[in-house]
């Protein structure tokens, strides 16, 4: 039996017509905290249940959509705008959008939730809230280690500001529960906000 065939037949219906309600769910935290990873699991599960589920990497982004920006304040702000505009878009249309991305500065997560609150499209920030201390040992992509030894620097947390959620709508410590268990816990806001 498929997956989508597991799904209840009104749930299947409404995303065959494409009225599913969609979010933007926005995981923020530090460089190697994990939210890439939590996004991926996430995403594997819903797809499974038969929702349309797109992750928005903050690393394919810069590629793609944001290339030629550095790392300037302003850079950052108008590269979380341009994921926000795209989240939101995809998120009108009945997309869990799962957002792995640092946005270091509050007013810039509080200007996507905004736009998102005047499309009437849902959207949850998580705080995948992974101390730095922990996040500079995993060092996935060797950035804590390359500026420690100078060779960068406006490192997120480090070196340039991180300014933390105050209120997320989950706060995920991944450094002491493993992916699965923070993956069932982003899923568990889902459903208690009805959107799987």
């Amino acid at each position: 039996m498929s997956a989508d065939a597991e799904a209840p037949l009104e749930d299947r219906e409404r995303e065959m017509n494409g009225t599913a309600e969609g979010a933007t769910v926005w995981l923020t935290g530090l460089p190697s905290a994990g939210k890439t990873t939590i996004a991926g699991v996430l995403a594997a599960q819903l797809r499974a249940a038969g929702r349309r589920v797109e992750v928005l990497d903050g690393d394919e982004i810069r590629t793609f959509l944001s290339a030629g920006l550095g790392f300037s304040r302003e850079d950052r702000d108008l590269n979380v705008q341009r994921i926000g505009f795209v989240a939101e878009l995809l998120a009108s249309h009945g997309v869990i959008v799962l957002v792995p991305v640092i946005a270091p500065y509050a007013d810039s997560r509080e200007a996507v939730r905004k736009r998102h609150q005047a499309g009437g499209t849902g959207y949850l920030e998580v705080h995948v809230a992974t101390p730095v201390e922990v996040c500079s040992e995993r060092d996935v992509k060797g950035l804590y280690a390359r500026q420690a030894s100078g060779e960068i620097s406006g490192l997120t947390g480090v070196d340039d500001p991180y300014e933390a959620p105050e209120e997320p709508d989950l706060r995920i410590e991944a450094h002491r529960q493993g992916v699965e268990e923070s993956a069932a816990a982003l899923r568990a806001l889902l459903s208690e906000r009805g959107l799987v």
